[in-house]
C-alpha cells in the first residue's frame, strides 16, 4: 500500500462524503428533520446535465445548469414537502419527504428512462497524472480541490455573513431566533438552497466517477451522508465534515486491507466499525448546539 496513494484516495473520497453530509445536516440543524429527498437533488442535477448535453453548450455551462436545477429542486422540496406540514408533526414531514423523493424518481422513470444514461464528461475526468510519485486519476485531484474550495467558502459564509450567523442562531435555538426577528421561512429556504448547491457539486463529482445517471442514483449518496452525519454528530456542521472524512478513511482502509474474497462484505465491516464508534460516542464525535427548538 503506497501511503501517498492512500492519502489521496482518502482526501478525494472524504471531500465528496463531507459535501454530501453537509448538504443533509444543514437542513437537519435547523428543522431537526432528515430530508430523505436529498439524494434526488443529485439525480435532478445529473439528469439536467444529460438533457442539456445535446444543446451544444460548453461542459461548464452544462454543469452550471445541473447545479442551478439542484438548487431549484432543493427550494421546491421545502415548499412542497416540508413547509405545508412542518407545523403538524414529525411523522407527517417524514412521509411527505419520502413521497417527494418517490415522486421525483418516478418522474425520471416515466419521462426519461429506467436505464442508465451517459452524461458527457470532459476528457480531463478520464486522464491520470503522476503526483508525488504515484499515478492518480485527475478527477481525484479535482474532487479534492472542489471540496477544499467549497468547504472554505461554506465556513466563511457561516462565520462572516449575516445569513450564516442567522442560520447558526436558528440551528442553536430556532424559537429564540424567531423571537429575535430572524425570518424563519427565509432561513429555512436558504438552508434548502445551500443543500441543493452542495448536492449539485456532489452530482458532478459523483457522476465524474461513474459516468452515468439512473433514477436511483441518489440512494447511495443519501446513505453515505446519513451515516457520516450520525458518526460526526447530527447537529454539528463541523461534525458532518469530520464524519465524512472518517467514513472515507474506513472505506479506503478496508479496500486496501481486506482480501479480495472479503471485499463484497466491505459494507458489513464498515457498519460494524460505525456501531463501535457510536457505542463510544452515541451523540457523534463532535457535539452540536446544546439546545434547539424546531417550532
Amino acid at each position: 500500500m503506497n501511503p501517498v496513494q492512500f492519502v489521496l484516495d482518502v482526501l478525494s473520497l472524504g471531500g465528496a462524503y463531507a459535501l454530501m453530509a453537509l448538504g443533509l445536516v444543514i437542513v437537519y440543524g435547523i428543522l431537526r428533520l432528515v430530508n430523505f429527498a436529498y439524494g434526488e437533488l443529485i439525480m435532478v442535477s445529473g439528469y439536467t446535465m444529460f438533457l442539456v448535453s445535446g444543446s451544444g453548450l460548453p461542459w461548464l455551462a452544462m454543469a452550471g445548469c445541473g447545479v442551478i436545477m439542484a438548487i431549484a429542486a432543493g427550494i421546491a422540496t421545502d415548499y412542497l414537502a416540508f413547509r405545508p406540514v412542518r407545523a403538524k408533526s414529525v411523522t407527517a414531514v417524514l412521509i411527505t419527504s419520502f413521497a417527494f423523493s418517490t415522486l421525483l424518481q418516478n418522474a425520471a422513470l416515466l419521462f426519461i428512462s429506467p436505464r442508465p444514461r451517459a452524461v458527457p464528461l470532459p476528457e480531463l475526468f478520464s486522464r491520470t497524472v503522476e503526483f508525488a510519485g504515484v499515478i492518480t486519476p485527475v478527477r481525484n485531484l479535482i474532487t479534492i480541490a472542489v471540496a477544499v474550495i467549497m468547504l472554505g467558502v461554506f465556513s466563511w459564509l457561516m462565520r462572516s455573513t449575516a445569513l450564516g450567523i442567522a442560520m447558526r442562531a436558528a440551528a442553536t435555538n430556532f424559537r429564540m431566533a424567531r423571537m429575535m426577528g430572524i425570518p424563519a421561512n427565509l432561513i429555512i429556504s436558504a438552508a434548502f438552497a445551500i443543500s441543493g448547491l452542495l448536492a449539485g457539486a456532489v452530482a458532478i463529482l459523483w457522476i465524474g466517477r461513474i459516468g452515468t445517471v439512473v433514477p436511483g442514483i441518489g440512494l447511495q449518496p443519501l446513505l453515505i451522508a446519513f451515516i457520516a452525519t450520525v458518526i460526526g454528530g447530527m447537529r454539528s456542521l463541523p461534525g458532518a465534515v469530520v464524519g465524512g472524512f472518517l467514513l472515507a478513511l474506513i472505506d479506503t482502509a478496508l479496500n486496501y486491507t481486506l482480501p479480495q474474497d472479503l471485499l463484497k462484505f466491505r459494507d458489513a465491516f464498515t457498519f460494524s466499525l460505525v456501531i463501535l464508534i457510536l457505542l463510544w460516542r452515541p451523540e457523534g464525535i463532535v457535539r452540536g448546539p446544546a439546545s434547539g427548538q424546531r417550532t
